[in-house]
């Protein structure tokens, strides 16, 4: 037979403090307070079909499809269906706030910033001797080695050597800024100099160079980095006391 066990508020907020957690906890009360009375003094309203489609999108994303499924999820989360309206009321006015906020900043912003998302297809090897870095360059540059080959020879990691070396799509933030200089600079398919940081000498085939486009889910991410910036402005001007 299994125990029941009790768990009271006063424990619950006790192991937040004991978790380190109040600070964060503070952070999102006072995020929820910035966004309730901006939203107010902006005149931003909530109507019947946006909650409907938010409160659609959170059961969906929590894979609620069914009601007990949902009343499950309430009890786990330990939300009356007042609360969980309050819940869908609330992100809805966040993202229109976002919007009214930063929507016509963000083809600006990323005009300004365009460089910063440029991205690049690149290959890599990294060893520890720069002169045989060096000889290996020479010899990509003459055709006497793939770069396949020179990955498969002279990469540790199992998984990186049987990608022949491929990192992947990179942007600029990804990469040590003596190695993002030299990709971004390359005319691909290039192979790069042999660039000599703390961790050894880089041997990089730069493929491709991507030019950013402002598609939607770029420009999301841009509103949503505005978005969440403003809001810790805003808490850094605030003071807390705690009752």
């Amino acid at each position: 037979m299994s125990e029941v066990l009790t768990v009271s508020q006063d424990e619950i907020l006790n192991q937040i403090k004991l978790s380190c957690q109040i600070p964060s906890v503070i952070e999102d009360i006072l995020t929820r307070k910035i966004i309730s009375h901006t939203a107010k003094e902006v005149g931003i309203k909530v109507e019947p079909e946006e909650l409907q489609q938010a409160a659609d999108s959170l059961r969906l994303m929590n894979k609620l499809t069914s009601a007990d499924a949902t009343w499950s999820w309430l009890q786990k989360h330990s939300l009356s269906l007042d609360e969980f309206e309050e819940l869908v009321d609330y992100t809805v006015i966040s993202s229109k706030l976002a919007q009214h906020l930063f929507v016509y900043k963000v083809e600006a912003f990323f005009v300004e910033h365009q460089i910063d998302y440029a991205q690049a297809v690149m290959y890599e090897v990294v060893l520890d001797d720069f002169d045989l870095a060096m000889e290996l360059f020479y010899a990509l540059v003459e055709g006497e080695m793939s770069f396949h080959e020179i990955a498969h020879q002279y990469i540790q990691d199992t998984e990186l050597r049987r990608k022949g070396g491929y990192r992947g799509i990179l942007k600029r933030a990804d990469l040590k800024p003596e190695i993002s200089a030299a990709v971004f600079a390359a005319t691909p398919p290039q192979v790069v100099k042999p660039i000599l940081t703390s961790i050894g000498a880089h041997l990089i085939l730069v493929e491709e160079l991507i030019e950013p486009q402002l598609d939607e889910m770029l420009r999301l991410k841009i509103l949503s980095n505005l978005f969440s910036e403003w809001l810790k402005q805003q808490i850094e001007l605030i003071s807390v006391s705690l009752t």
